[in-house]
């Protein structure tokens, strides 16, 4: 039937096209429209923040990257506690608002309207089939259609149909992620951290409130296994159940073709950490700076284009660079080594260390300033140590 429609034209040759209206799409799209570009924005669900394939912890320094009111905290966090599994544990608490649980499907449609009140248009139910020239091709609600752009932003998330349509190569690697949201005991200031209930990357326990949290983790392979074991602990009531991928590895290239690529389609997800709210949105303004620049010379090459890698790489690459290879060290850490760890850094010097120099966003210089504390150095070895600070070093 969708093959019989017939192809319609877009009056309009917009000067940007965002595809994707996640926080990253969103804020594409409003820097763009705050830049006086005409800008669509376009999203195949129904509902912006619907699905929701995030966990909803958000440091502060993200939230505020995102220009919304606050209406979206359910809760405020200011520490964590981690269980090695084998009785090894952690505890700090900075004594301040670290980060915020927020309802992301209230986080995601406050930017949207923040994007339609800068100028943006919003098109939903609408996806991307296909790229001619200078167009996008089109079919959802409105038909099948043929809209004309100067430059297309893609912001559709880890398994981008813009990027295969161009031929980019993709993230090294992909995540499969479960959460679910359970009635439970918790104190609401702390993140609990458990990194033993999957081997490859971490579970975590984040509260909403003093009763209820959103219980996940993240895996490569097994995830459904491992999720399964790690939640039993909690009880079999499950109030909310989401999945999502993440992409871990930035891609080797993130602009051409008149196209630039941003937060979780270019692989800008934290090794660290999984959270992508934070560099997808500073992708996306770096994305509308250069689109601008662009739209107001009338140079679309791809030598224009990599001021957009320039910039990216110079605000936050070299942290997801370090992410990555301490990523690959936890991953060949045993259980054992895990919890050696563990108790290594709950020693009051390192704690204060943690909480002076943590930064979710930024993890490169507390592990640079971990990998000197005697108490880590003494615990886990000199190699150990000297690892951690080539990582830092590269």
């Amino acid at each position: 039937m969708e093959q019989n429609t017939p192809l319609r034209r877009d009056r309009l040759t917009w000067d940007v096209i965002v595809v994707g209206a996640g926080p990253a799409g969103s804020a594409a799209a409003r820097a763009c429209a705050e830049e006086g570009l005409s800008t669509l924005c376009i999203e195949e669900h129904g509902t912006i923040g619907h699905p929701v394939q995030c966990a909803g912890l958000l440091s502060t320094s993200a939230f505020a990257e995102c220009g919304v009111s606050r209406r979206s905290i359910l809760n405020e966090v200011s520490g964590a506690r981690m269980f090695s599994g084998l009785g090894g544990e952690l505890l700090f608490d900075a004594g301040v608002t670290k980060a915020f649980v927020v309802d992301r499907g209230l986080l995601d449609r406050g930017m949207a309207e923040k994007a339609a009140d800068a100028g943006a248009e919003f098109r939903l139910k609408t996806s991307a089939a296909g790229i001619r020239g200078t167009a996008l091709l089109t079919r959802g609600v409105r038909g099948r259609e043929e809209v004309s752009y100067r430059l297309l932003i893609a912001a559709d998330g880890p398994r981008s149909s813009i990027a295969r349509m161009l031929g980019f190569q993709r993230p090294q690697v992909y995540l499969a992620g479960i959460q679910a949201e359970v009635p439970c005991s918790i104190n609401p200031r702390c993140v609990e951290l458990h990194p033993n209930a999957s081997p490859e990357f971490f579970g975590w326990t984040i509260p909403v409130s003093p009763n209820r949290a959103r219980v996940g983790l993240c895996a490569r392979e097994h995830a459904k296994e491992y999720f399964d074991s790690f939640i039993a602990r909690y009880g079999g009531s499950v109030l909310h159940l989401v999945t999502g991928v993440i992409p871990l590895g930035v891609m080797p290239q993130t602009c051409g073709h008149r196209t630039l690529i941003v937060g979780d389609a270019a692989g800008f997800a934290k090794p660290t950490s999984g959270g992508g709210v934070y560099t997808g949105v500073r992708s996306a303004k770096h994305a509308a700076a250069v689109a601008a620049a662009c739209c107001s010379a009338g140079a679309f090459d791809d030598e224009h284009l990599r001021e957009y890698e320039r910039r990216w790489r110079e605000d936050f690459g070299r942290e997801l660079d370090i992410g990555m290879k301490a990523l690959r060290l936890r991953q060949r850490m045993t259980p054992e080594e895990i919890d050696r760890l563990c108790r290594a850094l709950d020693n009051p010097d390192v704690i204060r260390t943690i909480v002076e120099h943590g930064d979710i966003d930024r993890p490169g210089s507390l592990l640079r300033k971990l990998a000197l504390k005697p108490a880590v150095v003494r615990a886990m070895g000199i190699l150990f140590a000297s690892e951690v600070r080539r990582i830092i070093t590269g």
